[in-house]
């Protein structure tokens, strides 16, 4: 075998690792971040998608099927979509944080710097397009407003 064949096939099992490693942290961020107030969700899934399809297939399918991060992740690559239900609850977790922000911190750059991030998370999150009624993993009359 050739020497620069040995080289690059150790460097790709350890870069696989990486992604595997990169995958179920934001596996457990995104967990994390369902029930905690200002820690984000949907981008933990969307980079551990990402960071699945680099390294295992099979992982990427699992994250697609999950019960809880799949509907989102599905949405996002048929066109970057965010449900309303979702919009609605990062909004909370926003707020939630926010209001956390507000009680906790007195410096005024800190302050300003962290409210920024959090109207800029809420402006990205309310921009994106909801999918159409048939494209919604589930129906719901009260988001057809």
């Amino acid at each position: 075998m050739p020497p620069a064949r040995q080289h690059t096939r150790p460097t790709s099992s350890r870069l696989r690792w990486v992604w595997h490693l990169l995958t179920w942290l934001c596996i457990v961020l995104a967990l994390a971040g369902a029930v905690l107030p200002g820690l984000p969700t949907t981008i933990f899934v969307l980079i551990a998608a990402w960071s699945a399809s680099r390294c295992s297939p099979r992982l990427h399918q699992w994250l697609r099927e999950h019960r809880l991060l799949g509907p989102s992740l599905r949405n996002w690559e048929q066109g970057g979509h965010i449900d309303r239900r979702t919009k609605w609850i990062a909004s909370a977790g926003m707020f939630g944080a926010m209001c956390i922000v507000l009680l906790s911190f007195s410096h005024p750059v800190l302050l300003g710097t962290i409210l920024i991030l959090i109207a800029t998370g809420a402006l990205v999150v309310w921009s994106r397009p909801e999918p159409a009624m048939h494209e919604r993993p589930w129906r719901n009359s009260r988001d057809s407003a």
